[in-house]
């Protein structure tokens, strides 16, 4: 690594997830301070395996979401990286869906990016050359059956992003999301979980890929990385999609 981030603070949520993991990781060996913020560590690696500093947080939260930039404050008095990595996914149609589990989606995936960055503004204005990134995804230009609310929350983080690029690039913020296809983490696996025949199901979503594979969380991280540097600095109010080429395909054509 040749230290892009050396002397940077970064902040992610789901920083104990599978892609949020990555990006802590990839972010610590460039030298950047980080804060892995999840609602648990467990079943992850130790602030001593990774260099990062765990915060529990519940990105629903108004109060946790204030009080963990208060500790942000507290140990290194402004913030260079925000990266709005946790959410969640329902696998049902909007028939199948309860207000609840839409309420509970929307706090998440939509909120939750809403309350971090809201609250994260004060010490990124401090930065003078700070980088909000959000996690759209490929669901919400285009959709996959049944994941309808998650679509619809991922079409939201699109637009907040365009908004708040506009809103706070005068202050010397740029904001992007990056929009990932099928990516290697347990929420896919979990997904492959639910069909009768895990490999063949796996086979087939590889299959419909121009490059003949899905992502990796360090795929994902790569990306993170540039746009969390000053070499992205002229980056701003865009929708980074990384899905090995799945979206600029015409899928009919392959039945």
């Amino acid at each position: 690594m040749n230290g892009r981030l050396d002397g940077k603070v970064a902040f992610v949520t789901g920083g104990r997830g599978g892609i949020g993991r990555a990006i802590c990781a990839r972010f610590v060996r460039e030298g950047a301070h980080v804060f892995a913020a999840d609602l648990t560590a467990a079943g992850t690696l130790s602030d001593e395996a990774d260099g990062s500093h765990f915060i529990r947080l519940d990105v629903t939260s108004e109060q946790e979401v204030r009080a963990a930039m208060v500790r942000v404050a507290e140990r290194c008095a402004q913030l260079d990286i925000l990266v709005n990595a946790a959410g969640v996914e329902i696998e049902k149609t909007i028939e199948e869906t309860s207000l609840a589990e839409w309420n509970r989606i929307f706090a998440v995936n939509v909120s939750g990016t809403f309350l971090t960055s809201k609250y994260a503004l004060p010490l990124l204005r401090k930065s003078g050359a700070a980088s909000i990134i959000n996690f759209g995804s490929y669901d919400g230009f285009i959709a996959d059956p049944g994941l309808a609310a998650y679509c619809a929350t991922k079409g939201a983080v699109h637009a907040l992003t365009r908004a708040m690029a506009c809103d706070h690039g005068p202050e010397g913020i740029r904001v992007n999301a990056v929009c990932p296809g099928y990516v290697d983490t347990p929420m896919l696996r979990g997904f492959f979980g639910g069909q009768r025949d895990i490999a063949s199901m796996e086979a087939a979503v590889k299959g419909i890929h121009p490059m003949r594979r899905y992502g990796t969380p360090e795929d994902v991280a790569h990306l993170v990385n540039w746009l969390a540097s000053d070499e992205a600095r002229y980056a701003s109010g865009q929708l980074w999609v990384l899905d090995g080429g799945l979206s600029a395909q015409v899928q009919q054509l392959r039945l």
